[in-house]
């Protein structure tokens, strides 16, 4: 009888200290570095102490065509996470390719979210042939940081401290050089080395808003436009208003060193301002404004982040595992005012028309710039780190180096580029 109570006693024990559950395990890939990808971490870390039934572990890849191309490996052959977040200029890619299978409205209404939290834009850019394929996070575009200490020297500031309309892309080159020739710093900075993407998004901003179309039917028909704006931004360069061959990195340290009065860039570069300021290290206070209006209208390039669930051949997600998944994107969407803190327009609209975001700053300067974001050209080629980006950030920079003229520079994009427009979307 002693033996039977110990045993007893034992499991009881046993049976105390093993889980009452089975913890569905998500698996996320992310592209996300720098500010976004702490911030993510951190909404990861919050979302899995709120509750014990899924854990989110995150694998976070190499930026651009290295994720990209691995995801689309991966899935094929069944192989690939759970969830992941995408740019949804590349949906047509990848939703076209197969690499994304569809999240129906019934699987969404299960995680209490439904196509009216979200804005049309964002929702729209998420479809591909009438099905869902992406729960939008985020929109984000280019804007205009200035220096304000070099910006008061240069006289472009008015009584208030703010700076003064810039209203054509005269204005906007006169205010470049009148930092350089009343500060001696840099008049703007931006990265333009070998294969950045800097030039491509402004470049096609530009090109917007002279009502210029990139792609007509299955040719280039930016024409004389194109090749105008282009030398534009060369001559900025030319002229030693901006520093030559800049990567991303020395970029953003040339303007948080204080070595330029502008800086074009996106919206993702708030986070590391705002701490530098609220540690101290800045040196000197910063505005930021919606992209300019250069020429007839105000359009600026813009992206969207996502979250999409990859088809993975052969290995389809059990309908717990797509609860659990899209649980956590639920979470997220709530809790994406922690997102607009990294300088992102909340795609999920109870928090993008809270009283907390509208008031946020430095958000609130740029926050007009939604109105007017344009997408890239439709095609299974364009996007985000896509094949056109990537022909585009071969030759673009080349004419910023002055190593090309803007129309050489052209020239070798459209022959390259020529013959993504010929070929059929990739199955992958």
């Amino acid at each position: 009888m002693r033996l039977i109570k110990m045993l007893a006693i034992l499991m009881l024990a046993a049976a105390g200290n093993a889980p009452a559950f089975a913890q569905t395990e998500v698996r996320l890939w992310t592209l996300l570095g720098g500010g976004d990808g702490a911030r993510m971490r951190s909404m990861i870390k919050d979302f899995n102490a709120s509750q014990r039934e899924v854990k989110v572990v995150e694998t976070v890849l190499k930026w651009g065509e290295p994720f990209y191309t691995k995801l689309i490996t991966a899935s094929v052959v069944g192989a690939g996470p759970d969830l992941a977040t995408i740019h949804l200029s590349r949906i047509g890619n990848l939703a076209g390719g197969g690499v994304l299978r569809p999240i129906s409205d019934e699987e969404l209404k299960g995680a209490g979210l439904k196509q009216e939290d979200f804005y049309p834009r964002q929702w729209s850019g998420a479809q591909y042939r009438n099905q869902t394929y992406a729960v939008p996070l985020d929109l984000h575009m280019l804007v205009l940081y200035y220096n304000k200490t070099l910006a008061r020297r240069a006289r472009l500031l008015d009584e208030e401290g703010r700076l003064r309309p810039i209203e054509d892309i005269g204005a906007l080159t006169q205010a470049f050089r009148a930092v350089r020739q009343h500060t001696g710093e840099h008049g703007m900075t931006m990265e333009s080395g070998p294969n950045s993407f800097a030039v491509w998004r402004l470049w096609l901003s530009m090109l917007a808003q002279r009502n210029a179309t990139l792609i007509n039917g299955s040719g280039f028909a930016y024409g004389k436009a194109g090749e105008e704006s282009l030398a534009v931004i060369s001559d900025w360069f030319a002229q030693g208003y901006a520093s030559r061959g800049l990567d991303y990195p020395a970029s953003t340290s040339q303007f948080t060193s204080g070595k330029a009065g502008f800086m074009i860039n996106g919206v993702w570069e708030v986070p590391e301002l705002v701490a530098a300021r609220k540690a101290g290290i800045l040196g000197f206070d910063f505005g930021i404004v919606p992209f300019p209006r250069l020429y007839g209208n105000r359009s600026v390039w813009g992206d969207s982040h996502g979250f999409a669930i990859p088809a993975n051949a052969g290995r389809p997600l059990s309908g717990e595992k797509v609860r659990a998944v899209l649980s956590f994107v639920a979470y997220v969407s709530r809790h994406s005012l922690e997102w607009a803190q990294g300088g992102h327009v909340p795609a999920y609209r109870p928090v993008a028309e809270s009283a907390a975001a509208r008031a946020l700053m430095p958000n609130a300067m740029y926050a007009g710039s939604v109105e007017h974001v344009i997408d890239e050209a439709a095609g299974w080629y364009a996007g985000a780190a896509g094949p056109l980006q990537s022909i585009a950030s071969k030759y673009l920079p080349a004419a910023l180096s002055g190593q090309l003229t803007a129309p050489q520079a052209l020239h070798r994009f459209e022959t390259e580029s020529a013959r993504l427009l010929r070929k059929p979307p990739p199955q992958y």
